[in-house]
This record gives C-alpha cells, structure tokens and sequence, in this order.
C-alpha cells in the first residue's frame, strides 16, 4: 500500500492562507502569519509567489478554476437537454458554488469570498473579473436566451444579486440553520433549491 504523500510547500502556503485570509481579511493577514502557520520561512513565499497580492490571487485560483469548470460544463448540459428553461441555468451557476462550500476544506474558501466583497481590494476585483469575467457573461447570455425581453441593465443587476446571494449562503451567514438529524448534504441541497427558485421568479419578475 502507497504511503501518502505529504502536501507540497505551495499547497501548506495556499492552504494556511486561505484560512488566515477567511478569519482575518486580506489587509489584516501578514506574510509573517502565513508563514507560520505553513511553517516555512518567507523565502518559501517569494519563491512560489513573488508577493502578497500574487497569493491572494492564487489563493482563489486554485478553487475558482475548478468551480468554473464545473459551472459552464453544467451550463452546457443545461442549454442542451433543457432549451429555454431558465432553472436548470441558475442551477448550473448554483450548485458547484454550494459544493465548494460544504467540503470541509471549502469552507474557508467561502468566508474568504465573502471577505472579497466586504473589503475595497480593487487588485483582487481587476484579477477575478479579467480571469473569471467570461463565465458571468456565459450565463447571462444562456439567461437572456431564455427571457428574451429582459433589458440587459435589468440582467445584469439581477446576477449581481444572485451572485451576492449565493456568496452569503455559501458563507452560511443566514439565519437558518442545519436543523437536528438533516446532513449537511441535504441541507445545502435545500439552500440550492430555495436560492434557485427565488432567483428565477427574480429574473423573470418585470
């Protein structure tokens, strides 16, 4: 049987930055935390990141292309075996959202998006809309696709709410929780659904 192996030194960085940057925000985390709790020197850091912003910035990658991936794979699938329903969409952009979230090493990730939002980054702003711009305006074309006479300013403003409503369910802000004996499976399967239901009377309101 395979011994297994050990993460690398950039997955102990990315991994003990995430959390720092969850718990204290981006401006409030320092290298010196980093590095400490990753338990390497900063040489390790400026090695495998050049600087602080370039790890905020790989911090979300890691997490962001994969979550990408999944939600124009489903996307693809929806507009192909659903032609015209607006559901299977939201839910495309939904629920990989929600599976990061309910991995326990997802977490952190979650209230490090919310963090994005609450504190003014705009290095952090410029790198996700230029890497992860395309996949917002993936959905909102297969979106107008399906309500042919929303106006586009109306579109927009609306997967903007979606997109702030799904960071605070991801982040498990809300004031519902996980009721006794309900896993945490279906419990976030149960968010996916009120959240989809609600953004498409949303999308489709007039």
């Amino acid at each position: 049987m395979a011994t297994p192996q050990p993460f690398s030194t950039k997955d102990r960085i990315l991994g003990a930055a995430e959390e720092l940057f969850a718990q204290f925000g981006f401006a409030g985390t320092s290298l010196r935390q980093v590095t400490s709790r990753a338990d390497v020197n900063i040489a390790a850091v400026n090695y495998h990141f050049g600087s602080k912003e370039n790890l905020v910035n790989e911090v979300f990658r890691r997490r962001m292309d994969e979550m990408s991936q999944q939600r124009l794979a489903g996307l693809k699938v929806a507009v192909k075996e659903h032609p015209g329903e607006l559901e299977p969409i939201l839910a495309a952009f939904v629920e990989p959202a929600l599976a990061i979230a309910q991995d326990r090493h997802g977490s952190a990730f979650a209230r490090m998006v919310a963090r994005a939002y609450a504190e003014k980054n705009d290095a952090l702003r410029k790198f996700l809309s230029e890497h992860y711009g395309h996949v917002l305006r993936e959905f909102a074309k297969a979106i107008s696709a399906c309500l042919p006479g929303l106006a586009k300013d109306s579109l927009y403003w609306r997967l903007d709410i979606l997109v702030g409503s799904l960071t605070y369910a991801m982040a498990d802000f809300g004031l519902i929780r996980r009721p006794t004996g309900v896993t945490e499976a279906a419990h976030r399967e149960r968010a996916a659904r009120e959240l989809i239901h609600f953004a498409a009377a949303g999308f489709r309101s007039p």
